[in-house]
């Protein structure tokens, strides 16, 4: 119970222990004291039924009792009798106030008021059993009821005993009146008795409301037993403690619903169906019949006469208990059919059933099995009853059922279960699954119950699909899982002791496979790398373990070997076993060469450590041109992949940070010395260095994040330069793009995103892309540049004259831009040859009808020769160098051109 129901129910006790000390302080005036202490009983009765009847209302507008609903309780209807009943209860006080009839002088007999106290039981009955639901079925219920009368006869005969009993001698011959008095006492315990029982089995999200609704009602049953007494003396016991007493109830019933409302979503547990909980009205009734056979014994020997109440009472207990006694032999017979029909039950499952069942006793001899092990294993019954399972279970999987056997006692066991191999009637092993538990019935010994499948079927497939999980289907090889697993198990063995020499790993991938896979498709290439399975697996000796990595990558673990020599002779033959014939491939025949890399495992080495060296020695071989180069682990190789690895991360921290900074270089007509453009470059502030795109631009592309970045600075530079024309400058913007922000997805919507978002014209945005870009994957590529020009993007070929096709590319591809490369305006004027080619590069430019831009312009002299070959524009150190945006704004609006 949380502090705030502590608080209240300590308010409650505070103010009913007031109350007492008054009714105390008056006890010399008994009448006026019963007709004024009448009164707060019925006020708090009143405000009860007030605050029931209210929460009734709130809480069956809401679902608060959702959960509560669920375990058969109903929480507003149960607050609304419980309402009910405090205000029936409120009449009845109000009448005894008006009518002063709880004087001391009052006669014994019922009057209105007592109607209406009566009433309140019945009511708080639906109530309570709205919160802990009675028993469901005609039986449960006659059963709980006889037992609440047995509880009720048991505690009445006590309450009779030791202190009416007495009263009833006193009275003499005005002991009939005793009948009216002992209305409320009795009416009291059979309700008592008739709810008691049901706090035990209410559910648990009602339990607090039940244990609160019981006790504020035994508090006012204790209240009506003084008043029984007030009326057959005419004193008021302890100077009126009745009245508080009554008030102490009804204000613990009023406060119910508050003092519950925390627990009106808490999640109900469940009663398990172990322990007490099923016998709680008969735990009850053994109880109260037991205390009562005491008292009335002890009773009996200092009392000579006893009332004739207390023989009724007892004898009508006797009865009930017979007929209680008949109901439970009924239902041991009904038991006792239901265990022969489950009986008959399991012999027609064992049957039909087409698991094999079994008894065994616990010396393994078999009592009983099903008719359907005949079919199962092809024995005859009776051979299976003759020896014990054990004789046909695989000798192997004996110590599992010796296991199984010894975790059983006399007493009890949970079920175990097996996977044992048993000898079937031709001599073959079938793989079995069993359930062992533990098989009780009365008058026979315990015995095991075992259910057996027959599971061959099942650990056949499941062996194809661990080959299937291991191996290659292409080359039958073992695969990279496999690979790694015994890299693991033999350097582990290794630690051990248990190796000797050397163990390494070789990585060995084809090179020129990519062009088959490309020109001749994936099942000539798949017939391919079957082929150099084959003679690669011809070529590894004994010990090694051979597997396909993946692709076109093979790896051999090599368990122990005398030295290092030896692994690497061995990785040179399989270099030339790859190359020493061509490769039948469809009607022709292809030659290919190999790239290898060897790394040896050093002293507490793990594998993915030894196999990740190998593969980084190979992609070494591969980057100083492979064709059967072999390259072995050196450690600067780890440190330089870590170093890129390290600055990948810093890129993405440095993007996430903003530490990316955008500089502009101007492009200038040549012959009106005008800025007419700005290409945007990015740049990375690293601390206090400023760091060019050479340094970071190739991990940003290895690591992906070149395309955010890209978005970035697209975004960044259209802002700038729309902020720029809108201040009236005539200005263009050229971008450079990679082929992964390309053929990235939602890319052409980027372009248009941002151009939206800055209000810049598509016409003034130029796109620059490098003749690589159109090589890495032509189509998709030029579908996606193309897309651009149809927003109304330009689109440039920057470093233009390298020699990857770019007669061919200006075919496919509408550009509006040439950019010379760099290297050509170097040399201009000191290689003739070079000055030849610029030259015709910007006539087929102008034939074209494109903007030529020269790039790297850093001589005067360089920027005299363009101008006479009619070079239109161009930039370099020369021109402007790239500058930041304020830069960019004291050149363009400070100046009228540029002077050159």
């Amino acid at each position: 119970m949380k502090a705030d129901s502590r608080i209240w129910l300590g308010a409650i006790v505070a103010l009913a222990l007031v109350y007492a000390l008054g009714a105390l302080v008056s006890v010399g005036e008994v009448s006026l004291t019963a007709w004024l202490g009448s009164w707060p009983p019925a006020v708090a009765a009143a405000a009860a039924a007030g605050s029931l009847l209210y929460a009734a209302r709130r809480r069956a507008a809401t679902t608060a009792d959702s959960e509560a609903n669920a375990d058969g309780a109903d929480g507003a209807a149960a607050l609304r009798f419980l309402g009910l009943a405090a205000l029936a209860w409120s009449a009845g006080a109000f009448v005894y106030a008006v009518t002063g009839l709880l004087s001391t002088t009052a006669a014994v007999s019922l009057s209105f008021g007592d109607l209406f106290s009566l009433v309140a039981l019945p009511l708080f009955v639906l109530g309570f059993t709205r919160f802990a639901p009675l028993p469901r079925g005609f039986r449960p219920v006659i059963r709980h009821m006889t037992d609440s009368y047995v509880c009720a006869a048991a505690l009445f005969s006590i309450v009779w005993l030791l202190l009416f009993a007495p009263l009833y001698s006193a009275l003499g011959e005005d002991g009939e009146f005793l009948a009216f008095a002992l209305v409320y006492p009795v009416a009291d315990i059979v309700v008592l008795c008739l709810l008691a029982p049901l706090v035990f089995t209410s559910p648990h999200s009602t339990r607090r409301a039940v244990l609160l609704a019981i006790g504020a009602f035994v508090i006012i049953c204790g209240a009506d037993l003084i008043g029984a007494v007030t009326r057959l003396t005419g004193v008021l016991p302890a100077g009126g403690i009745e009245y508080p007493v009554r008030f102490l109830g009804f204000a613990l019933l009023g406060s119910l619903p508050w003092l519950i409302r925390d627990r009106a979503s808490a999640r109900p547990r469940r009663i398990t169906g172990r322990g007490l909980y099923r016998f709680a009205p008969e735990i009850a009734a053994c109880g109260a019949l037991f205390v009562a056979a005491v008292v009335l014994t002890i009773g009996a020997l200092r009392v000579d006469n006893l009332a004739p109440v207390l023989p009724l009472a007892a004898g009508s207990a006797v009865i009930v208990l017979l007929v209680r006694m008949s109901g439970l032999l009924e239902e041991n017979a009904t038991l006792s059919r239901m265990v022969h029909t489950r009986e008959q039950h399991f012999h027609e499952l064992a049957k039909n059933s087409g698991d094999v069942i079994l008894l065994l006793d616990f010396d393994a001899r078999i009592f009983y099995v099903s008719p359907g092990a005949a079919e199962a294993f092809g024995y005859r019954l009776d051979d299976l009853l003759t020896e014990p399972v054990t004789a046909i279970v695989h000798p192997e999987d004996l110590p599992q059922v010796s296991a199984a056997m010894a975790a059983f006692d006399r007493s009890g066991g949970e079920g175990i279960h097996l996977r044992l191999r048993v000898r079937a009637g031709d001599g073959t092993w079938r793989h079995t699954e069993s359930t062992a538990s533990l098989y009780e019935q009365p008058g026979e010994p315990d015995r095991l119950l075992v259910t057996t499948r027959d599971i061959s079927a099942q650990v056949a497939l499941e062996d194809q699909v661990n080959h299937l999980t291991f191996h290659d289907g292409i080359t039958g090889l073992p695969n990279r899982a496999y690979l790694e697993e015994r890299a693991r198990e033999v350097l582990v063995r290794r630690e051990r002791g248990q190796y000797r020499g050397e163990i390494a790993a070789i990585f060995l991938d084809l090179d020129g496979f990519t062009a088959v896979n490309d020109s001749a498709g994936h099942t000539f290439g798949d017939y391919l790398l079957a082929q150099a399975g084959r003679r690669l697996r011809a070529t590894t000796d004994s010990g090694f373990t051979l597997a396909r990595w993946g692709g076109d990558e093979f790896a051999v673990l090599i368990e122990y070997s005398a030295n290092a020599q030896q692994v690497v002779d061995f990785a040179e033959r399989l270099v030339r076993a790859v190359s020493a014939e061509p490769f039948q491939v469809a009607d022709r025949e292809v030659v290919l060469s190999a790239s290898a890399g060897v790394a040896f495992a050093e002293s507490g080495m793990e594998s993915g450590e030894l196999l990740r060296n190998a593969d980084m020695a190979m992609a070494r071989a591969k980057e100083n041109g492979g064709g059967g180069r072999l390259e072995i682990y050196a450690a600067h190789m780890h440190a330089k992949v870590v170093g890129r690895l390290e600055l990948q991360t810093e890129l993405r921290q440095a993007l996430a940070n903003g530490d990316f900074v955008l500089e502009y270089q101007p492009v200038v007509d040549l012959e009106s010395s005008q800025v007419t453009a700005v290409e945007a470059l990015v740049r990375w502030q690293r601390g206090d260095e400023r760091v060019l795109p050479e340094g970071f631009i190739g991990p940003a592309e290895e690591s992906g994040l070149i395309t955010p970045l890209g978005e970035w600075i697209l975004r960044e530079a259209c802002e700038k330069v729309a902020l720029w024309r809108a201040s009236d400058w005539d200005i263009a913007l050229s971008v450079n793009l990679s082929v992964k922000q390309i053929l990235a997805p939602r890319f052409v919507e980027t372009v248009a995103g941002a151009l939206a978002d800055s209000g810049l014209p598509a016409e003034v945005l130029t796109m620059e892309v490098d003749e690589e870009v159109l090589l890495e994957d032509q189509g998709e590529a030029v579908e996606r540049l193309a897309e651009l020009r149809r927003l109304g993007v330009r689109l440039a070929i920057d470093d233009f004259g390298l020699g990857y096709a770019s007669l061919a590319h200006l075919r496919e591809l509408r550009v509006d831009t040439i950019k010379i490369d760099p290297s050509f305006i170097r040399d201009l004027g000191t290689d003739g040859t070079v000055t030849l080619l610029t030259h015709t590069i910007i006539r087929l430019g102008q034939d074209l009808g494109v903007q030529v831009v020269a790039e790297g312009i850093e001589r005067s002299e360089q920027l005299e020769q363009l101008r006479s070959m009619g070079c239109g524009y161009g930039q370099g150190f020369l021109v402007a160098r790239p500058m930041v945006a304020e830069g960019v704004e004291a050149l363009v609006g400070g100046e009228a051109g540029i002077p050159l």
